[in-house]
């Protein structure tokens, strides 16, 4: 009698089981794609995919492709660059002051047409113009939110922009501050 009614218990038990299991997948699954949801819209408004790569391509701080050191040549501008940003909100007058450093592929062709001008430093003056718009577009809330990889990025497509290539594939800032 006694094993009769253990078993009976356990049936029981695995019945319940059962119910409270189907309960929870048809609450928490729609909870769960709602949620995968509003990632997918939030990280489409800051320009990011699942992967973690924006829609331009470039992956946060690496390039849209594979660069082997042995192709990249790394050119920097010598002296600290300051680049005003739009003014905010408090209305104060806010900068980014930084070291700017180009990583450029040296197996495209665009590089060999590019890349003497910009090693010599004939296309400094083009290089700061193009960061001063794109850092310039920005206000002090809006580089905090950015972060410096999304300020690299930024920049990055404004040279591929500006050279019609992607043979920049990087853009550096080192002593990155804000103030």
């Amino acid at each position: 009698m006694k094993k009769n009614m253990m078993t009976v218990i356990i049936l029981a038990l695995i019945v319940v089981n059962i119910a409270m299991t189907a309960i929870m997948m048809f609450t928490v699954i729609p909870a769960n794609k709602k949620t995968i949801a509003l990632v997918d819209e939030i990280s489409g408004a800051i320009k990011l995919d699942s992967a973690g790569t924006s829609q331009g391509g470039a992956a946060l701080g690496r390039s849209a492709y594979a660069v082997a050191l042995s192709d990249s040549v790394t050119y920097s501008i010598e002296d600290q660059q300051t680049f005003q940003l739009k003014k905010g909100e408090d209305g104060e007058a806010h900068y980014v002051v930084c070291k700017v450093a180009i990583l450029m592929n040296k197996t495209t062709d665009d590089y060999t047409t590019y890349g003497p001008d910009i090693e010599s430093g004939a296309s400094d003056p083009l290089i700061l113009n193009a960061m001063s718009e794109t850092v310039g577009d920005y206000t002090y809330e809006d580089v905090e939110a950015l972060g410096q990889t999304g300020l690299q990025e930024a920049v990055v497509e404004k040279l591929q922009g500006v050279y019609g290539s992607t043979f920049i594939y990087q853009v550096a800032l080192s002593g990155y501050i804000v103030q």
